[in-house]
């Protein structure tokens, strides 16, 4: 099944290259979608040729073969209005819901998630470990979507950089002179740190959930 990006890109392939010799340029289908960056295009391409719609030809530049006769279409396109859009987002790894472990790494993956997830501004995804947030209704083995910041208010549930070493999702308790992140499981007690030792890097947004 196609997201609606990604049935518009293979719609302005079919068209572009029924006009041309030559398939468009990433600029040029960057362009025709109204997306921000060429990596989400890069993305779109790479969903396509996995699902077997188009093939990227080796050693060529502007180089992309369409697989799925353009007949299908319109089937595609009845398909993808029947779902939600999506949003690929990084996939950051995996944040501890309970004891902290190690920092955010770099993207190693991406995930697509509702539309309706996202707020404005940049978004990432994690994977949680452990029970602490619980009563919050976050689980083991849930996705959570952060969306990027680096201040939030008391209460908030947000990923915290403790030391710049140790990341954890946790909720912000402001004090005068501390910070404590706050567990919603009675099993752990709230930790209480300097100002300086605690780095918001984002904001609870959404949550996925496997069953």
């Amino acid at each position: 099944m196609l997201t609606r990006k990604q049935s518009e890109l293979l719609t302005y392939l079919t068209n572009h290259m029924e006009r041309n010799d030559i398939s468009p340029s990433f600029d040029e289908m960057r362009n025709a979608l109204g997306l921000a960056s060429k990596s989400g295009v890069h993305r779109l391409v790479s969903g396509l040729e996995e699902r077997g719609f188009i093939k990227r030809l080796a050693n060529r530049a502007r180089a992309i073969k369409i697989l799925k006769p353009l007949e299908l279409k319109n089937n595609i396109n009845q398909i993808v209005d029947s779902v939600p859009d999506t949003v690929e987002l990084p996939l950051l790894g995996r944040i501890a819901a309970g004891t902290p472990i190690e920092a955010l790494s770099d993207p190693s993956s991406y995930i697509g998630v509702p539309s309706n997830l996202i707020r404005k501004g940049e978004h990432f995804a994690l994977e949680i470990v452990g029970d602490s947030m619980i009563g919050a209704g976050i689980l083991e083995g849930d996705t959570v979507i952060i969306q990027r910041a680096d201040q939030a208010l008391h209460g908030e549930i947000v990923v915290a950089l403790i030391n710049n070493e140790e990341a954890t999702l946790k909720t912000l308790v402001k004090e005068p002179g501390r910070i404590g992140l706050q567990a919603a499981n009675p099993k752990y007690e709230t930790r209480y740190f300097k100002n300086n030792e605690i780095e918001v890097q984002g904001k609870l947004a959404g949550l996925i959930r496997n069953y």
